[in-house]
């Protein structure tokens, strides 16, 4: 549970979603390819739940349905603070061998209001840009490395300048008024057989029994 990308997953689920039951969070988690890109194992999102809701970024409240009790959870202010923080440092570190946080936070875009991941975006840009201006590896340390050594370090400052040249290209869709982010009016809807809708109906349930307000948009400060 020590991953960023977990952590970071689980809880983007449960904003969007919240409340909302362990199970749901494992099927629409799954629906996103998590297992394939994410590096997620199903069986460990009900540990990592748990977890959560142990460090005080979860709650969980037990509900009867039926024969049933289902473990209900939602987000906590601490939950919501670290999920920004997770977020931010997702989008802002460049790690080009290692892209799966970034990755992690593109899939959890429309839970952030526009300014603030654009924020986030030019910060990268300009991480990338101290990376850049760093000192080049000596002559004499190219002399002494293995013949394969310098491809590899081909391989990283290609990459690092396709992801340099892919943000640019999304702060200006951004910057232009594309895509969805918090607390914005959208057309799009998902379609008829997603498992989201039931979710809706079945959040609507949990939050009457909870006591809880109308929902708001999912924002991220």
């Amino acid at each position: 549970m020590a991953a960023t990308e977990t952590r970071l997953l689980l809880l983007g689920a449960v904003l969007l979603f919240e409340p909302v039951n362990g199970y749901q969070v494992r099927r629409e988690l799954l629906s996103w390819g998590v297992e394939e890109w994410g590096r997620i194992n199903p069986g460990s999102i009900y540990s990592g739940l748990a977890t959560l809701t142990k460090q005080g970024h979860l709650r969980r409240d037990d509900l009867r349905e039926g024969s049933r009790t289902v473990a209900v959870y939602t987000s906590t202010a601490e939950g919501r603070a670290e999920f920004d923080r997770l977020l931010g440092e997702a989008l802002e570190s460049v790690d080009i061998t290692a892209p799966l946080a970034f990755h992690t936070a593109l899939s959890l875009l429309p839970l952030v209001r526009r300014s603030v991941y654009a924020d986030h975006l030019r910060a990268r840009l300009k991480r990338h840009a101290e990376l850049a201006d760093a000192a080049p590896p000596s002559e004499l340390a190219r002399r002494m490395a293995p013949p394969h050594l310098p491809w590899m370090l081909d391989l990283w400052q290609r990459s690092a300048a396709l992801d340099r040249e892919w943000v640019e290209l999304l702060l200006a869709e951004i910057d232009s008024g594309g895509l969805m982010f918090a607390g914005e009016p959208t057309d799009w809807l998902p379609p008829p057989e997603d498992p989201g809708w039931e979710m809706h109906d079945e959040r609507q349930r949990y939050r009457d029994a909870l006591g809880l307000d109308p929902p708001a948009s999912p924002t991220s400060t």
